[in-house]
């Protein structure tokens, strides 16, 4: 961990941060804790060393033209500890910020719970928890930028619950503190675990930035939520021409390595890119992409399989699908549309994905998916095989690449069920109707995304027409009644080959 760079105060955070004179305090003179002598003395020159009244500031400021409310810690007063003054504050703060629709930035610096306040001081993160959470359940963003050091009950309150996590290079981050552990367990705490850098190695926040490029990512994610729709009707995107390829030539075409596919659909078709990491609960899976997107005018949560990432070293795994659920509680929660991009040879088949849930979690895929209240469009852009598949496709619109297919196995592996040889590859592949000709055909997807003669020779155009695609789906979905929606979405299904 660097602990020889310099850290910025609370003022001097909110100074990067916010458009020169734009920050206006929402401060007011902390509540009264009665403190005994001691504690009074302690309070007093912790005001003079940092130069603040409580261990948090508030108030709101622009941040590239666009008003945010910040609470944020100030370390050098009493270890930017909690007490009841402090969280009092930081509770008024969230609540104004809800009740004017304001998206909140928190800045976190603190070894947690103020020891000299106890107890009471200590469940203050109850309320601080409830409302932050009401401040989600009103559809706002929740953006959080940990400082160093978080640790203790601000980590496990506050500062684990935003929408995107990033955090300060070096930071020391975790829950129980290096020095009370080693208090309490007579041994050092084993080094690099608590540091930011690990916790985005293993899924836990988005990314480590410094504060100078902080306003950037805020500026992505408000410009993803702000975006107005545009006042006229996008034209019908491109019509796919009704020539059919023989099924098994689309799947050789689809299973060539350098196919396009979701990275270089959101480089060449998307703006206002960011990318999101892991789980939030200590998983990734390269197999999966999790971002904040736009697809031209169309604002989104954008998840999908990056097939290069998922060959014989890494198979999509269980973790793959939970950092997927998390995309679905993003578009919920934040009131975005949800596009799922499929591009699978499969679902790993593997002692650890069995232990680790992967049945259960394409089962809970299908299931919020389906059910989610939010619009969500499905893009088959390659291999769409198994379960791995079928857990991000139900949606309200799917669209498929001329060459894109989905199918309950590989070939391969229908053949050998079938046959007991793979030599029938191909024929069950047309049998079964996995093609993107006979999904149109049989209600599964409801567009074509032509490709000239395939995507791989000309991915930049074969990229923008899908994103074209995507957009002029998502402005017919969002206006639409939600319940009205779902109700279709759910009759679709219902009513798959029973025509």
């Amino acid at each position: 961990m660097t602990t020889d760079r310099h850290r910025p105060s609370a003022s001097e955070l909110i100074e990067l941060l916010t458009d020169p004179g734009t920050f206006v305090s929402w401060d007011s003179t902390p509540v009264d804790v009665r403190p005994d002598a001691a504690y009074a003395a302690a309070l007093a020159a912790a005001r003079v060393k940092a130069g603040t009244d409580e261990a948090v500031v508030t108030g709101e400021g622009s941040i590239r033209g666009r008003r945010v409310a910040i609470i944020a810690c100030e370390f050098r007063f009493l270890a930017g500890s909690i007490g009841i003054a402090a969280a009092q504050r930081l509770v008024e703060a969230i609540e104004r910020a809800t009740l004017e629709g304001l998206p909140l930035l928190a800045g976190p610096a603190s070894g947690g719970t103020r020891m000299q306040e106890g107890t009471l001081a200590f469940l203050s993160m109850v309320k601080i928890s409830a409302a932050i959470s009401k401040h989600k359940a009103a559809r706002l963003p929740y953006l959080v930028y940990l400082r160093h050091p978080t640790t203790g009950g601000v980590m496990a309150s506050w500062g684990s619950l935003g929408h995107v996590t990033v955090a300060e290079p070096g930071a020391l981050v975790g829950f129980l503190g290096p020095r009370v552990y080693e208090a309490v367990y007579g041994e050092q705490f084993p080094a690099g675990v608590q540091t930011a850098e690990n916790l985005f190695r293993n899924g836990l926040i988005d990314g480590v930035v410094t504060a100078e490029h902080l306003p950037e990512i805020v500026e992505r994610v408000l410009a993803v939520l702000e975006t107005p729709r545009p006042a006229t009707a996008l034209p019908l995107p491109e019509k796919w021409s009704g020539e059919v390829t023989p099924t098994w030539e689309s799947i050789t075409i689809s299973r060539r390595r350098d196919r396009p596919g979701i990275r270089a659909l959101l480089h060449h078709g998307a703006r206002n890119v960011l990318p999101l990491n892991g789980t939030g609960q200590g998983e990734k899976d390269p197999g999966l992409v999790l971002a904040l997107a736009q697809f031209g005018s169309a604002s989104c949560v954008v998840m999908g399989q990056d097939r290069r990432a998922q060959r014989a070293q890494a198979p999509l795994g269980p973790a793959a699908l939970r950092e997927a659920r998390r995309g679905m509680r993003l578009s919920q929660e934040l009131g975005l549309p949800l596009v799922t991009v499929i591009d699978t040879p499969g679902a790993a088949l593997s002692k650890e994905a069995e232990e680790g849930g992967l049945a259960g979690e394409i089962a809970r895929c299908l299931a919020e998916l389906v059910m989610l209240p939010t619009p969500t469009v499905s893009l088959i852009m390659g291999e769409g095989t198994g379960g791995g598949a079928l857990a991000l496709l139900p949606a309200d619109r799917t669209l498929a690449a001329e060459h894109g297919w989905l199918s309950p196995l590989p070939p391969e592996g229908a053949s050998a069920i079938v046959h007991r040889d793979t030599a029938h590859a191909a024929e069950m592949a047309e049998a079964q109707g996995v093609g993107s000709a006979a999904l149109l055909a049989n209600g599964i997807i409801d567009w074509i995304v032509p490709e000239h003669p395939d995507a791989q020779a000309e991915a930049a155009a074969f990229c923008r027409r899908a994103s074209g695609t995507l957009e002029y789906y998502l402005q017919q979905l969002v206006p639409q009644n939600p319940q009205a929606r779902l109700d279709a979405r759910l009759e679709k299904y219902r009513g798959l080959g029973l025509a």
